[in-house]
């Protein structure tokens, strides 16, 4: 569809696919999900200001009044209001014509886009994505968020099933691409680690067809493997700098994307730092927390395998806080979610693990290690957990809480 009568001579857009959120001249894409359908919200959208409405349902389509039946484009068959979505954000995209850095990986790549804007962000005026919108919807929206006065923009990236990441290159299209890292994470929808490499390749393979190029991690043989002749800036995990907020030395590399990135973009290693220690963590990632009894290294926005063993690995090694190395150590861990046939294998490694460290203290959730070999108690969920230690209370540890997002170990933080 020719997107031009809605996007040319327009300084920004504003896009939502909330009805709440819709303002004059906003554009209302009526999407349907499992428990929610936007379609019945058209009118609503139209009478708070709405300038188009994208929408699929005809039979509702039909209901509406003559007025508003000329602001909508529909093509009428189900699901179809996502890809006029992408594609529309796509002509967007095109018409600023901006430099695009696309960033995925299995560990790390919402710190890193977090580290590159903040390096950026002191020389460009920069759009980023927020939070974490980094799927089939979430991708769209976030180039619909740029405007005209933006220089240039970051775009997260993620993917759970083969050919996510070629679908979202191909709405995105950027000009610079960064691979954190591949490891084991959504096994059950990837079917193995080759199919993660894959998948993440396809970020390599749209740069290799545009002209475009990479920014690499020399130390990371999977990625020279991804990589072949994609044109390449290259930079080396290297070690964590002082006085940062972050925590955990495997945000080594994460901090060496980020400074490789502003140099490469003109941003000196002296201000890229200055940023870098600036940047806080936030949304239970990275994060050092102080309780009244405790010392908690929250890192509980996600969990695969590789990013638990790396951050047992750092945590018992004290990377974390060596001020607090003499304090008691308890493990607080959730299950690994969409690890499939591997399921069990990998939630037998990180009990292995942890019976290796000899543990001061494991607490565990999740049934998936109940058909471990795990001596430590294990809760069903994050409330019985909560339960526990209202009676069980944890005092004088430095804990490591960590799992994956659908575990709400968040919870667990004023227990602590």
């Amino acid at each position: 569809m020719d997107w031009n009568f809605l996007i040319k001579n327009k300084e920004s857009l504003h896009v939502t696919t909330d009805s709440r959120k819709v303002t004059s001249g906003s554009i209302f894409v009526a999407l349907k999900g499992e428990h929610f359908d936007g379609n019945d919200f058209v009118e609503q959208a139209f009478r708070q200001g709405a300038e188009w409405v994208l929408m699929e349902d005809k039979e509702k389509y039909n209901l509406l009044p003559a007025e508003y039946k000329e602001r909508i484009s529909l093509p009428f068959r189900e699901g179809a209001g996502v890809g006029l979505l992408q594609d529309l954000a796509r002509a967007w995209r095109r018409e600023l014509a901006l430099p695009i850095l696309g960033i995925t990986g299995t560990n790390g790549k919402t710190t890193t886009k977090e580290l590159c804007a903040a390096v950026l962000s002191t020389k460009y005026n920069l759009y980023y994505t927020q939070g974490n919108l980094n799927n089939q919807i979430g991708v769209p929206l976030t180039l619909l968020s740029i405007t005209r006065a933006h220089e240039m923009a970051i775009v997260e990236m993620g993917a759970s099933h083969p050919g996510d990441i070629k679908e979202l290159v191909e709405i995105a299209e950027p000009n610079y691409g960064l691979i954190t890292n591949v490891g084991k994470a959504h096994l059950q929808g990837f079917g193995s680690f080759e199919g993660v490499m894959r998948t993440k390749a396809e970020l390599y393979d749209f740069l290799r067809a545009h002209n475009g190029f990479c920014f690499r991690n020399i130390d990371n043989p999977y990625l020279a493997q991804m990589a072949g002749d994609l044109k390449t800036v290259e930079y080396h995990t290297g070690s964590m700098p002082s006085d940062t907020h972050l925590v955990g030395g495997y945000n080594a590399e994460n901090v060496s994307a980020a400074i490789c990135v502003g140099r490469y973009f003109g941003v000196s290693e002296e201000a890229a730092l200055a940023a870098i220690r600036a940047y806080i963590p936030s949304n239970n990632r990275s994060q050092l927390m102080q309780t009244g009894r405790n010392t908690v290294v929250v890192d509980a926005y996600n969990a695969n395998p590789t990013s638990m063993t790396a951050a047992i690995n750092a945590f018992d090694k004290s990377q974390i806080i060596n001020h607090k190395s003499q304090m008691p150590k308890a493990y607080i861990l959730g299950a690994m979610r969409e690890l499939g046939e591997y399921s069990h294998l990998e939630h037998q490694n990180i009990v292995n693990m942890l019976l290796e460290r000899k543990a001061d203290r494991v607490l565990l959730v999740g049934e998936e290690y109940k058909a471990t070999t795990a001596p430590y108690p294990i809760f069903n969920n994050v409330e019985d957990l909560c339960a526990y230690l209202q009676t069980e209370a944890l005092s004088g540890y430095t804990i490591l809480l960590k799992g994956s997002r659908s575990n709400q170990l968040e919870k667990v933080i004023p227990f602590l």
